[in-house]
This record gives C-alpha cells, sequence and structure tokens, in this order.
C-alpha cells in the first residue's frame, strides 16, 4: 500500500507521545493562525480560480470563521482536555473518579471542494487539540485550493505528525485500506453512496466515523411573514457560493398564494444583490467544474423558470434562479440541487408541508419562516434534523456553542468548538483505588449472603429523587 509507510510513521510520532502536552498542541494550533494570516491573499485567489469565489465570500467562511474556531478552542483548550471528575456513589468516595481525555490516535480528514479551506481546517483544528497525528485529504476538484494546501500546509506543521496526501478516487481508495483511529468524512451532493464506502473501509478496523453528508434541507414558509425579509434571507442562503453550500435551503415549501408573493420579492432580492445581470457581478461566484456545471443544468427542466434561468457553459454560470410549480416527482427533488436554484413546492397548509419533510430522509438542516413563533416551534416541535433555524438560512452554522452534523442520510456526528474537540477524543473512564482499607471490600467477595446483599445494596442503590422509603 502507497500509504502504509506515512501512517505507520505518524503512529510511532503518536506513541512517542509528542501530540499529548498542551504546549504541543497550542503551538500547532498557533502556526494554522500564522497559516491564515499569511496565506489568506493565496487562498482568496486560489478559491477564486476554482470556483469564481467571491473574495467577500471567502474570506468570511475560509479565513474569519476558521479563526473563530481557532480563536474559542485556544480560550479553552486548557479548560477541556482536564479530567472531569464525576459523581461517586458510598461505595468510592474515597476513590478518585474521573474521564480522562484521550487522544484516538492517528485520524484521517477529508475533505469537499465547496469550502476547501475551512471544510479541512475546522475538523483539523479539532483533532490537534485532541492530541492525534493527522493525515489530511483535501479535495481533487477545488485544484487549485488543493495545491496551496499541500505546498504550504506542511510548512507550519510538524511532519513527523501531520501530514497532507493529495488524491483522487484511486488513491483514496487506497488510503482507505490503511488502519486510522478515527475517520472525518465532509461530502457534497450525492454524498450518501461516498459515506457508505467510507463506513464500508472503515469497518473493516472497527473504525468510528464523523459523515458531514447533507442532503435536500426544506424551507417551509407560512402565510404570516414578511415576504421581503424572507426572500432576502433565503435568496443570500440559496444563492450564497452560487447554492453549493450543503446548509443552503434546497427547495420552499408554501401555499400558492405564497408562492404569487414570494416571486416579485425574490426577484427583488436577486437584483439588488447581484444587479440586473448578475453574469456580470463580481459578488456571484460559478459552478466548480463542468460535471457539475451539467448535472445542475439538466435539472432546470423541473416545474417552470420564473426567475433566471441562464447558462453559460463556458463560464460554468448558471444564473441564480427560482422555479415555480415544481411537482414533487420533477427530477431536481430526487437529489441534492448543490447549485444556484431554488423550487418552489406548493402544499396546503403547515401540516402538509410537515408531511411532505417526514416523509424524505431526514436533512441536515429545516428552516421555517413566520411571524407567528407558534409556527417555527411547531415545524421545530413535529420534525426531525441535524440542525435547525427559524426566520433565517445559514446563520446557526457560524456559531462555535452549537452542535453541526446531520442524521440518518444527512450524516453521522458533530463538530464545530468543543464538539470538534470531543469528536476526537476518547473519553476514558478511569478509577484509582486506595491499595489499603480492604475491610471495605468484604461485602462484595464470597461467601454470599442476605446481610451482605443488603449491604451491598444500601452502598450502590441509586434512588429515585422525590420517592420516600417506608420503613
Amino acid at each position: 500500500n502507497p500509504y502504509a509507510g506515512l501512517v505507520s510513521h505518524l503512529r510511532a510520532a503518536w506513541l512517542s507521545g509528542k501530540t499529548r502536552p498542551m504546549e504541543y498542541r497550542v503551538a500547532q494550533l498557533e502556526a494554522l493562525g500564522r497559516f491564515l494570516d499569511e496565506k489568506k491573499q493565496d487562498i482568496l485567489e486560489a478559491t477564486a480560480l476554482d470556483m469564481g469565489k467571491p473574495s467577500f465570500e471567502a474570506y468570511f467562511t475560509e479565513i474569519l470563521l476558521c479563526k473563530n474556531e481557532l480563536n474559542s478552542t485556544l480560550n479553552n483548550l486548557c479548560h477541556w482536555m482536564k479530567d472531569e471528575h464525576v459523581d461517586k456513589n458510598l461505595v468510592t468516595q474515597l476513590d478518585s473518579v474521573f474521564i480522562r481525555k484521550d487522544p484516538y490516535g492517528v485520524v484521517l480528514i477529508i475533505a469537499p471542494w465547496n469550502y476547501p479551506i475551512h471544510l479541512f481546517l475546522v475538523p483539523l483544528i479539532g483533532a490537534i487539540a485532541a492530541g492525534n497525528c493527522v493525515v489530511v485529504k483535501p479535495s481533487e476538484t477545488a485544484k487549485n485550493t488543493e495545491r496551496l494546501v499541500a505546498e504550504t500546509l506542511t510548512c507550519y506543521l510538524d511532519n513527523d505528525c501531520f501530514a497532507v496526501v493529495t488524491a483522487g478516487v484511486q488513491e483514496t481508495t487506497s488510503l482507505l485500506e490503511n488502519k486510522f483511529d478515527y475517520i472525518f468524512y465532509t461530502g457534497t451532493s450525492r454524498s450518501p453512496s461516498v459515506g457508505r464506502i467510507i463506513m464500508t473501509a472503515a469497518a473493516k478496523h472497527l473504525t468510528p466515523v464523523t459523515l458531514e453528508l447533507g442532503g435536500k434541507n426544506p424551507c417551509y414558509v407560512s402565510d404570516t411573514c414578511d415576504v421581503q425579509n424572507m426572500a432576502w434571507r433565503v435568496a443570500w442562503g440559496r444563492f450564497f457560493n452560487a447554492g453549493q453550500s450543503c446548509v443552503a435551503p434546497d427547495y420552499v415549501l408554501c401555499t400558492v398564494e405564497m408562492q404569487e408573493k414570494l416571486m416579485p420579492a425574490l426577484r427583488e432580492a436577486i437584483t439588488e444583490f447581484f444587479g440586473c445581470n448578475p453574469q456580470e457581478s463580481p459578488d456571484f461566484g460559478r459552478i466548480v467544474g463542468d460535471k457539475q456545471f451539467r448535472r445542475i443544468r439538466a435539472l432546470l427542466c423541473s416545474g417552470r423558470v420564473a426567475i433566471g434561468g441562464q447558462t453559460d457553459e463556458k463560464e460554468r454560470y448558471i444564473a441564480p434562479t427560482v422555479l415555480a410549480d415544481v411537482l414533487p416527482s420533477d427530477p431536481i427533488m430526487q437529489e441534492e440541487i448543490f447549485g444556484p436554484i431554488l423550487p418552489i413546492v406548493v402544499v396546503a397548509n403547515m401540516d402538509e408541508a410537515i408531511d411532505f419533510i417526514n416523509a424524505r430522509p431526514r436533512p441536515l438542516t429545516i428552516y421555517a419562516f413566520s411571524c407567528d413563533c407558534k409556527v417555527v416551534n411547531q415545524v421545530l416541535e413535529r420534525t426531525s434534523s441535524g440542525g435547525f433555524c427559524g426566520n433565517d438560512t445559514l446563520m446557526h452554522v457560524t456559531l462555535t456553542s452549537l452542535p453541526f452534523g446531520g442524521i440518518g442520510n444527512s450524516g453521522l456526528g458533530k463538530y464545530h468548538g468543543k464538539f470538534t474537540f470531543d469528536t476526537f477524543t476518547h473519553h476514558r473512564s478511569c478509577l484509582h483505588r486506595n491499595m489499603g482499607l480492604e475491610a471495605l471490600n468484604a461485602l462484595r467477595y464470597p461467601p454470599y449472603s442476605q446481610q451482605k446483599l443488603g449491604l451491598l445494596t444500601a452502598t450502590f442503590e441509586i434512588k429515585r429523587k422525590g420517592m420516600c422509603t417506608l420503613l
């Protein structure tokens, strides 16, 4: 296996204990901060070359949010690493009982192309903070960003403990044949099928995994909402990064009356954001590759084009598009769009919208818009998803205090902030007893008796609060 030597080298470094001291972890994390500072312009240029990413969007997602994750980790790492002391029963009052935060070992992070810095760096921050050695595989689809990461990241990190692997599908298959102690995979469109491949490879070594997969995120819009505010927020979330976001609102559910109100509001929002010709706007990106462009363009046959619909294959440009009167059976409703198209599906009411959502695989995010908080809470309480955002889009993902992850088809596991540290940490249960005081252990030793059992029960039993015992 071409990667066996690399993995063995990293495992030897991990077994040496090199990554365990807090000072070492902090030094490597601070090096990541220097990478972001010193390579800022290179990151902006690489992401612009790969997918026409506007510098505003690139700075916000690839640099600012990564710095927030990094600084949150550095601010709290000392506390996160400490042993966590837990409750004791009567028998263990004289013992030390705690949870030790151990690193897993050698972990693999496989990143996608849509946020090519953010989606490898955020898990990498948590993996380093937890004391692991790491192999990072950036996406080969975002070629310029992949080259930047491969050529420069290793100049900042300890090469005995951290490595970058550039690989296509065949090489990644070989990479997955090696034994890792944890695998963190983030996918893009159609990622559940790749997620199954990752889990199958991990199962051979009983390796735990986190899978961030995405899916079709519904956006319910009630008849009682501020239409223009909703249009701005949904248009921003759908067309940010040219729609290539796993948390973008994938389709709108609303009544036929609301659909008619939405069209002029969405048209106004799109014009305000990108001008009369979005193709000329410096603030609207492009599709990452020809294959992805052709797949998304083919979805324009669904429903009727109410706004946009223009395409330019040479530029890989697809205009911000809204499709009206989309049917559940239409092609665009059979897969995650992952592009700048917003279909609207008409429902009779909120109950029908909730039934529509619950009849499909659980999404990464559910959005609900209404001026009535009871309506938003109804959608929250009666559905299931990885995350939820009421009266806005995307913003829940920007908080390091909230766990980010899917459920069911949309993913497995969670990260961001302390949740990333916990994901890459083995929570090791520990009890340390004194070698003396052996008489206290006599109750549990044979020969057994009812008297011993009664005393043992009295010292071990956990009683439910609020219950009284009649003597």
